[in-house]
């Protein structure tokens, strides 16, 4: 109950006029039900009595308007609410989106909780869960509120039957209970095996996975995982609905006793005064329609309920995903006036969520104005942990990071992150042209910039030989005119969109690891001036970056082992920079013994 309260509250606060209106839908129609019981035993009570004219005519009257006035709003309340169920769904996906825009950073890179979003995306988006629930909802009030009209007109007829038919109500919940109990128990077994099936599917369509797909043959396998989960899926099923089976005979059963009932007592009561007083016939066909409908309506409910419940539990994922605590970008903080002055690690610890292991141990640096870092470690030292925690992606659980001397939590969100300016490993491009890649705008961008930006990151090029030159579109998901690119164009178009920006402290995380060592090489180098007086931190695998930098901040472990000039570092021959350095350039030395480490690193 208490999860059907709040899923009416979401569909309440979506969209208040659309709940009134199928409430109001329901209202109708159980008012009509009832008068169609009442008004046929007026009618022919009538016509066996007085047969007075004028109440002829207001009951035959009655009638008609009942079914036809009905039908008409019925009709009418239909045409709205067809046209609500879409912009309803589609606007509970639109808050789960701006949900997704909204949520801390970790629930992001947590694998439950990007199951969670998928759960509740599929409810939504594939199940249409909300709208099933708002309607099932309304049946089951449409069949309550009938429920009660009919048990009020049977209770006129005397205690027995009523007391027969509270007693098959009982039994009839019971056993509906018991079904609904199995449903939501087959549920939260099938639910796993859909979110594999999903995955199975999104792998054998996916357009990245094509080529390992017919490479290695791995279609036997993927088809060979769906095929033994379809069999679970099969074997669940049929066990749930054996017993649901069950279940329902024994119901139909309660509701065809409690029919032949009604209809041998209230045949007695019409032909004889043993069991009361006599009843018309106009009583008659009402009291017996009354029991035939009031076995029909909660066989309907009691399935209503059932439904009820299951979409209940589809909408589980949706609620809980929508309950996340959102991340703070609150307004109030202290306006961030740039550009960065000092960026200050002090004794800085960050463990990720549900980790056993701190990633980073008591860090502490400071890097100033206008300096340009390259951050260097083996993989998992916790290079791209430090980067997060300076984007507030992540917050320290102990220690500060200060920039310009204030703790970044205590900036303005929005202030602080128009100073920042990043380009990941795992950057994307989207489907959008070239331009609104770069400028991150649909209007307004300074076109010549942009141009600039990719003539300087060495695209220009590439992108005026295309005919719509930087109003290209990328990708051919929405437009079959769309461009490809490969990794290392796609980067530099990453880096002109970091560029772009103009933050006073840029931070590549791997920015060129698509790019060949030249390619790169001549990133880096040309980074000097791309960045002109930025603060920028660099990380790569490859020490190119570092023998631009004015420092190398060496990260082992979680700790920093060492923070100064590549030249000083490298008459450290101990240390592990030295070792990455020289065990990379060994592996690009060119044929000529007397190339010097300098130009051997221009490779790497």
């Amino acid at each position: 109950m208490k999860n059907i309260l709040i899923f009416l509250k979401m569909a309440w606060k979506t969209s208040p006029a659309y709940i009134l209106v199928v409430i109001l839908s329901a209202l109708i129609s159980s008012a009509q039900i009832i008068l169609n019981i009442i008004l046929p035993k007026l009618l022919i009570d009538e016509l066996i009595g007085e047969k007075a004219v004028a109440r002829l005519i207001l009951f035959g009257s009655a009638i008609v308007w009942n079914n036809v006035l009905v039908k008409l709003l019925q009709n009418v309340i239909k045409r709205y609410t067809d046209a609500k169920k879409k912009w309803l769904s589609d606007t509970m996906v639109w808050q789960l989106g701006e949900k997704i825009m909204n949520l801390e950073y970790s629930y992001l890179e947590n694998p439950y909780y990007l199951d969670l979003k998928e759960r509740a995306v599929f409810a939504i988006h594939n199940q249409n869960a909300i709208v099933g629930f708002v309607t099932t909802l309304v049946n089951a009030l449409s069949g309550i509120l009938t429920l009660v009209g009919l048990v009020a007109i049977m209770a006129t007829l005397g205690p027995i039957l009523l007391i027969t038919i509270v007693i098959a109500s009982m039994l009839i919940l019971f056993c509906y209970k018991s079904s609904s109990t199995r449903i939501v128990k087959t549920m939260a077994e099938i639910i796993p095996i859909n979110r594999r099936f999903g995955y199975y599917f999104d792998i054998a369509l996916g357009k990245q996975v094509q080529k390992e797909i017919r490479l290695y043959e791995m279609e036997h396998m993927i088809t060979g995982r769906i095929l033994e989960d379809a069999s679970a899926t099969c074997d669940e099923f049929y066990a749930a609905y054996r017993d649901i089976g069950m279940g329902i005979g024994a119901m139909g059963a309660v509701c065809e006793f409690v029919s032949a009932f009604t209809y041998a007592y209230v045949g007695i009561r019409t032909i004889t005064d043993f069991l009361g007083k006599k009843l018309s016939l106009g009583s008659l066909g009402m009291y017996v329609s009354s029991a035939v409908t009031f076995a029909d309506t909660i066989s309907t409910v009691g399935s209503e309920i059932v439904n009820l419940m299951q979409q209940a539990s589809y909408l589980e994922p949706y609620e809980e995903f929508m309950s996340l605590e959102e991340e703070t970008k609150s307004d109030d903080g202290v306006i961030f006036e740039g550009p960065v002055e000092t960026v200050e690690f002090r004794k800085v610890t960050f463990t990720y969520p549900k980790a056993e292991k701190s990633v980073l141990n008591n860090i502490s640096f400071e890097i100033k104005r206008g300096q340009k870092i390259s951050i260097v470690g083996l993989n998992g030292a916790g290079k791209s942990t430090l980067v997060k925690l300076i984007c507030r992606m992540y917050k320290p659980d102990s220690g500060e990071i200060l920039i310009n001397g204030r703790n970044i939590l205590e900036y303005d969100y929005h202030s602080y992150m128009e100073e920042i300016s990043a380009i990941f490993q795992d950057y994307r491009l989207f489907n959008f042209t070239i331009e609104e890649n770069v400028s991150c705008k649909s209007v307004g961008s300074d076109v010549q910039r942009v141009g600039k930006l990719l003539e300087e990151v060495g695209i220009a090029e590439k992108i005026k030989e295309l005919p719509h030159g930087i109003k290209s579109q990328f990708g051919k998901e929405y437009d079959e005119d769309g461009i490809e690119l490969s990794g290392g164009q796609g980067q530099k178009i990453a880096i002109a969109r970091a560029l772009y920006k103009d933050a006073s402290m840029v931070i590549l995380d791997e920015p060129a690891s698509a790019l060949d060592p030249i390619a790169e090489a001549e990133i880096y180098e040309k980074f000097n001036s791309l960045v002109e007086d930025k603060t920028a931190i660099y990380i790569s695998h490859r020490m190119s970056s570092s023998v631009f930098c004015d420092k190398i901040l060496i990260i082992d472990g979680g700790t920093i082992s060492d923070f100064d000039t590549h030249d000083n570092l490298m008459k450290k021959t101990d240390s592990l920079y030295y070792k990455l350095f020289m065990s990379q350039a060994e592996n690009y030395k060119l044929d000529d013994a007397s190339d010097t480490i300098k130009n051997a690193s221009y490779l790497f």
